[in-house]
């Protein structure tokens, strides 16, 4: 992927699942995993509710990979409105973060991103409420930012944001650092440099 906002290419839907079921990888069933099984990132309990009843160990080893991604594209970007954020050069990096900590957080993380900026720019204007809801206020502002910053600088404090939460979560679950270095390497894997 070039770096320039004008040269970007936009990835499908189905190339950012790709690139999320490639940090996932297959079944793993992790002790200090708080989500107990998964398999291609869906969690034991995430599975029971697609499938209509509890799953069991062997459901997860069972599932088919166009299964999780149906979850993912369906959960995690449809539903909380991924799909209509824009430049849709941001939607990777915070679909990803959907299927980690879920649509809320990942929203959240956005939302506070705009009020950082408009902090730093001050500019009353570029404030919104951090509900976790990805409404027409908060993709408006974001486009805003991207027009005066640029995508790249969104992006970028969104990785950040994302590392900062991961370490947030090992200094109050220290059992969780087993993980840190595969959270962190992932959000650092959509960093992306300034084209201005």
């Amino acid at each position: 992927m070039t770096t320039s906002s004008s040269e970007t290419k936009i990835p499908t839907i189905e190339e950012m699942l790709d690139t999320i079921l490639k940090h996932e990888g297959g079944f793993v069933n992790h002790p200090n995993d708080r989500g107990g099984a998964t398999n291609f990132g869906v969690t034991i309990r995430e599975y029971g509710e697609w499938i209509g009843r509890p799953a069991t160990i062997q459901d997860m080893k069972n599932m088919k990979k166009e299964e999780a991604r149906d979850i993912f594209r369906k959960k995690y970007y449809t539903k909380p409105d991924i799909d209509q954020l824009t430049p849709a050069q941001l939607q990777p990096v915070v679909f990803d973060a959907c299927v980690l900590y879920g649509p809320k957080r990942a929203i959240i993380f956005l939302q506070k991103i705009v009020n950082e900026f408009g902090n730093v720019a001050k500019k009353d204007q570029w404030e919104t409420e951090m509900d976790g809801v990805l409404g027409p206020h908060t993709r408006k502002l974001v486009k805003e930012i991207c027009d005066e910053y640029t995508w790249e600088d969104v992006n970028n404090a969104y990785v950040e944001e994302r590392i900062r939460f991961c370490e947030a979560i090992v200094r109050n679950r220290p059992s969780q650092k087993v993980f840190l270095k595969g959270w962190t390497r992932r959000a650092n894997s959509f960093r992306r440099a300034a084209s201005k």
